[in-house]
């Protein structure tokens, strides 16, 4: 009877021991496929094209956390493998979680370009002269907003109704996602700390998005290129939210370059840039990315930016 009850428990001992390994393989394998597709503090090559010896430069690009890494892949995956292909370079996608983190690396001189949101650009011009390379034109104009959005079946139907609710920002640097919903609470004297119940930072406007339609928070701010896309290729979550207030237009979010960079290798990417709509592979990405082209615009596109940001200092 002992000898039947100890046969029993190593079996039992054994099958447990097989499924653990067996959980732990599968586990990590899907660790090892995350870690391929994304990392915030590691940079991760586009592509590599035959090259000499001589040539081992490689350009390193980042992109602001205006949506969440695995997104970020699938939206400038093709957009740099084409510039690396112009450029018969490596191409380096580099994330970080902030955009305070991307400008830093700017500062450093530490990326050759960056797809920054329009208030990290205002604030690294005006910092350590961070310099506009080229814009995006959607729809025909080189401008977006801020939408304020709200669960498909909430009750809200102004930014006011808001009052004493939560709410989703973006980045502390986000125009469209912190400094517009800011303004707009500043003009009628108001402030996110006393106006909302509880705020809260996603850091990316598609978790915006997603908190909102999940009802995890009462309303957001977010981009409205990004609702828009989202919207048009996979309304998933943009479905389950309304619009219920557009900003003024805004400057919209551009590409940079770190004001030391060499001139020649910033004149080729400008010229690689301006000229993508004028060949096939080139019109097939924009196409897919909804911009028409790229364009070259002042500083000043962003004058309206400053505006707010003064306003809301001068009120504080």
């Amino acid at each position: 009877m002992n000898r039947q009850f100890m046969y029993s428990k190593s079996r039992l001992l054994l099958l447990f021991v097989f499924l653990i390994a067996l959980l732990s393989e599968v586990v990590g394998c899907e660790q090892a496929q995350d870690i391929k597709k994304i990392s915030l503090q590691k940079s991760e090559r586009i592509h590599t094209p035959q090259t000499t010896v001589e040539n081992e430069q490689s350009l390193k690009i980042a992109v602001s956390a205006m949506v969440s890494p695995t997104e970020i892949f699938s939206f400038y995956k093709e957009i740099l493998n084409y510039i690396s292909v112009k450029t018969s370079l490596p191409v380096q996608l580099v994330q970080r979680k902030t955009y305070e983190e991307v400008n830093t690396l700017l500062k450093e001189n530490k990326l050759d370009a960056a797809f920054v949101c329009t208030g990290a650009y205002v604030e690294g011009h005006d910092d350590f002269g961070m310099e506009l390379l080229v814009v995006p034109v959607v729809s025909g104009k080189p401008v977006y907003y801020s939408y304020i959005i709200v669960p498909k079946e909430s009750e809200v139907q102004t930014l006011n109704d808001l009052r004493g609710k939560s709410f989703a920002f973006t980045d502390p640097l986000s125009n469209t996602g912190k400094l517009s919903p800011s303004y707009m609470l500043a003009k009628e004297g108001e402030d996110s700390n006393s106006f909302f119940s509880h705020t809260t930072y996603t850091y990316s406007h598609d978790k915006s998005i997603e908190v909102v339609a999940k009802k995890l928070v009462d309303g957001a701010a977010v981009d409205s290129l990004i609702w828009d896309y989202m919207d048009h290729r996979n309304p998933l979550h943009t479905s389950q939210t309304r619009i219920i207030s557009k900003s003024e237009p805004y400057g919209i979010p551009p590409v940079v370059v770190p004001k030391e960079l060499n001139s020649h290798l910033k004149e080729e990417l400008r010229t690689i840039f301006l000229s993508m709509h004028k060949d096939s592979a080139g019109m097939k990405i924009l196409k897919e990315l909804r911009i028409d082209r790229f364009i070259v615009v002042p500083d000043s596109a962003y004058t309206t930016v400053r505006t707010m940001q003064q306003w809301i200092e001068n009120e504080q």
